[in-house]
């Protein structure tokens, strides 16, 4: 008989959701009780994105959430290099740096 050790969970991901979404606009707010996460997919050209995914999370799962990504960031770059980021946010709509589609 096997034995479960305590405190394990078992997560499980189907794989629908085991593909991902890709996002590259991510837009935060919150309010005294929760924190939420919209994840957008800003293409060029289309003067109109849709939220493609959104995650509520209570301000303690936020936190952690920021430690979990800070350490994540830090492995990554020790392996992989610093991450630069360009100065300022993004403006909308994004161009990708290519010609703006004309019909």
């Amino acid at each position: 008989m096997e034995e479960k050790k305590e405190n394990q969970l078992n997560i499980e991901l189907t794989e629908e959701t085991a593909e991902g979404v890709y996002s590259n606009l991510a837009i935060i707010t919150h309010s005294s009780s929760e924190f939420v996460l919209d994840f957008i997919r800003v293409m060029p050209g289309v003067p109109k994105a849709k939220v493609k995914s959104r995650v509520v999370l209570t301000p303690e799962h936020a936190k952690r959430l920021l430690g979990a990504l800070n350490d994540n960031i830090q492995k990554y770059e020790a392996m992989h290099g610093k991450i630069e980021v360009k100065e300022g946010a993004p403006t909308i709509p994004m161009t990708f740096g290519g010609p703006v589609a004309q019909a």
